[in-house]
């Protein structure tokens, strides 16, 4: 199970990779695996304001859909518009081209609310 160091998780097994502040979203590898092959992602528009906790958009999966839920709080700059054609981009590559949003942090304390990688692999295992 890829579970990267530098990233910080959520127990619905998002991810965030922060950068200043800016929040990059998506959800790991170990979601996408359960969920099977995805065939549609919904996301919100820019511009939308989120609140962690809060439903930001769903995953459709030939197995499932499950509700996509904001690890942070904060504005969407930059939605991954390449979903929309190509959803399975999150099972081929869910840390890297299948991200799904930037967030710009409206409140960056939260970040330390997440788990670090260690935390989120015994969540997990």
């Amino acid at each position: 199970m890829n579970v990267p160091a530098e990233l910080k998780y959520t127990e619905d097994h998002e991810w965030a990779k922060i950068d200043g502040d800016v929040a990059t979203i998506g959800i790991t590898d170990y979601a996408q695996g359960e969920l099977g092959d995805v065939v549609f992602v919904e996301l919100p528009e820019v511009s939308t304001t989120i609140e962690k906790g809060d439903t930001f958009g769903t995953i459709e999966a030939v197995k499932a859909v499950a509700d996509l839920f904001a690890p942070v709080s904060g504005e969407v700059i930059e939605v991954n518009e390449k979903l929309g054609a190509e959803p399975e981009t999150v099972n081929k590559d869910p840390y890297g081209e299948g991200w799904m949003i930037k967030v710009k942090l409206s409140n960056p304390t939260e970040v330390d609310d997440l788990m670090n990688a260690d935390q989120y692999k015994e969540k997990i295992s």
